[in-house]
């Protein structure tokens, strides 16, 4: 054989071994490299927490994790993902940090992810350049101005949420690859890294935007609840020794003074509201001025009818606009606890709740005795003008998704912000008012009752609007926080459906929303209750979730309802709605059938033949969602 037919051959066998399976896969391994993520800031997070035995609530726990520390990585490399050589290097490092926590979890197999999904995410966008140019500059600049500042707190990190998600709806659109950096995660992941100048490992911003919190940060609470009461006591005690100095100088003259007031006739109801008056930010109105605004109550005038009276459009001297409030049937009798309730009312703040400008309450010949609230005035009417109303055009799924979770989370506020707890017990589309954004406001709130500290539910009168009233509060009087989930869930199906809470069908008997809804969602068709004929439809995977929150929220089972804080994280993450209980009666059945029904269980509570069925958080993609 000939020296060149030796190196014909020599060639033909290089090229051979070069590409074979073999020297694939020696090439693939030396292109893996090591993965640039810093997992030991999650550990240092999370310190000796444990996610809870649901092996759903770990994926989620998992999930949220990881979602913690690529967006660690953007703000230190500007890099939403690592290299894609790095996948299995970078899952290996998080299942060493799972081990010390969950041994024998195993994160790919247990929680479905593939090794790729780490590397790739939403719509081709790799850098903190790329995403940027893809978003406006407006809606950047909003979520800086409600992002960059301390998010400990619920307020704050509700508005957050709120302008990211409005962020994501209208400028990401998909395609995602899997579920670990979707567009969904996407806006989070850049909030916490880029806008906010406290980062990821602040303890308020990945409890916020990460649901994680800080190992150590209970027991730093809890030393400073201490050092909080101690310095209160001991100022507390040298206030006490001030006052006891001073009382015996002053005690005559007091003394004097009530004996010279003894001797006129005066009003101790203007006494109270004069004092209370003077120690407020509020404006207290004259009727005289109110009569101005409104051009005397005019008819042109009134936006409003209900129960408790009518409301007016109403000018201001400096040019803005307000609703009047004005009650009916009122007495002089009352007037100082109404103003208490208008002071408490006042100290609630919230994005989504409808802020208080002043009050007035007067007596006149002609008129009687008037009691009046005046509120900010909203351009775009009711959530109810827009569903059933003349109003021209049906709301967008971005619209009408941005009203679900503003109210939500007012609601949430209520119940878990307000200090005392407010229960709104009257909950209905027409009490969901809409500003020039859209951005809903909860109004009426101020007409419920208060709850005494440590009390969990009250017995009282049923107030409320026929159709949302939840089933243990018009039998029973029983209001519980779960009530306003229920009439939650009732306006949550009307805004799906663009069907009113309460109709009569073709044989004259009413049929109720909920069983309608919850008819369709036991046969699978959880879709066919979002309305026809809406623009801009929404991704049905996020639609069937709306869907199956509603049902689970106007389940007649007290206990099978979520809390409105559940419902809002159901609703603003990926958090799956639980399996639903089966529901015994219709709620438009006869009150013999209701009646029998919760007397059988000896309770004094609506109940079914497997008893209650208490709500439990889970993350399960479970295609079984009712039991």
């Amino acid at each position: 054989m000939s020296i060149s037919q030796y190196v014909v051959v020599f060639f033909f066998l290089f090229i051979t071994l070069t590409n074979s399976p073999t020297a694939e896969a020696q090439q693939s391994g030396d292109a893996t490299v090591s993965c640039p993520l810093d997992f030991n800031a999650l550990r240092q997070l999370a310190g000796s927490n444990r996610p809870e035995a649901d092996p759903s609530t770990r994926c989620q726990f998992i999930l949220q994790g990881l979602r913690f520390v690529l967006s660690d990585y953007l703000r230190r490399t500007g890099f939403f993902l690592p290299p894609l050589n790095s996948s299995e290097s970078c899952w290996v490092a998080y299942q060493t940090l799972v081990d010390d926590w969950l041994p024998n979890f195993t994160i790919r197999s247990r929680c479905g992810f593939k090794t790729s999904w780490i590397s790739q995410g939403c719509m081709n966008i790799t850098t903190r350049l790329q995403f940027e140019a893809r978003i406006p500059n407006r809606n950047l600049d909003d979520v800086i101005s409600n992002c960059n500042q301390s998010l400990g707190n619920g307020s704050p990190c509700a508005a957050c949420t709120t302008s990211l998600s409005a962020l994501q709806a209208s400028n990401l659109p998909g395609p995602s690859v899997g579920n670990v950096s979707n567009c969904q995660a996407y806006p989070t992941i850049y909030a916490a890294a880029i806008v906010n100048h406290f980062g990821p490992l602040d303890r308020g911003t990945s409890q916020c935007l990460f649901m994680l919190t800080s190992s150590g940060s209970d027991k730093i609470a809890n030393k400073r609840k201490v050092v909080i009461l101690v310095v209160l006591i001991v100022c507390g005690v040298g206030l006490l020794i001030i006052i006891g100095g001073v009382w015996f100088l002053l005690h005559r003259r007091v003394i004097l003074k009530r004996k010279k007031q003894s001797r006129k006739p005066v009003d101790r109801n203007d006494l109270e509201l004069k004092s209370i008056s003077e120690s407020t930010t509020l404006v207290r109105f004259t009727f005289d001025e109110i009569k101005k605004s409104t051009r005397n109550f005019s008819r042109d005038n009134m936006i409003g009818r209900g129960g408790y009276g009518n409301v007016y459009k109403g000018l201001l001297r400096d040019g803005s606009e307000v609703a009047f409030k004005r009650f009916k049937n009122c007495s002089a009798a009352g007037d100082t606890i109404f103003t208490h309730e208008v002071e408490v009312i006042a100290s609630v703040r919230h994005v989504n709740l409808v802020a208080l400008r002043g009050y007035c309450t007067a007596t006149t010949p002609m008129e009687g005795h008037q009691r009046i609230i005046v509120c900010d005035y909203m351009r775009n009417g009711s959530v109810y003008d827009h569903l059933f109303s003349s109003v021209e055009g049906k709301l967008s799924w971005p619209i009408r998704q941005k009203i679900v979770l503003g109210t939500a989370r007012g609601l949430a506020y209520l119940h878990y912000g307000a200090q005392p707890t407010i229960f709104h017990r009257d909950i209905k589309a027409s009490n969901i008012l809409l500003d020039d954004k859209f951005e809903p406001k909860v109004a009426d709130f101020g007409l419920a009752k208060f709850t005494p500290e440590g009390m969990t539910h009250l017995s009282t009168r049923v107030a409320g609007t026929m159709g949302y009233v939840a089933p243990e509060y018009a039998l029973y009087g029983q209001l519980t926080d779960r009530s306003d989930v229920y009439s939650f869930g009732v306006v949550l199906l009307e805004i799906l459906s663009g069907r009113k809470a309460l109709v009569t069908i073709d044989d004259g008997q009413p049929s109720h929303v909920t069983d309608w809804a919850w008819s369709l969602v036991r046969e699978g068709r959880a879709l066919d209750v979002i309305e026809d004929g809406m623009p801009e439809i929404g991704t049905p995977g996020v639609m069937e979730n709306y869907v199956l929150v509603a049902v689970l929220c106007t389940h007649p089972q007290l206990y099978a309802r979520p809390t409105m804080d559940q419902v809002v994280k159901m609703l603003e993450t990926d958090l799956s709605v639980p399996s639903i209980p089966q529901r015994s009666i219709s709620l438009v059945a006869d009150m013999d059938e209701i009646e029998k029904s919760v007397s059988s269980s000896g309770s004094g509570q609506l109940s079914s033949p497997a008893g209650f069925q208490p709500f439990i958080e889970t993350d399960s993609r479970s295609d079984s969602r009712i039991v």
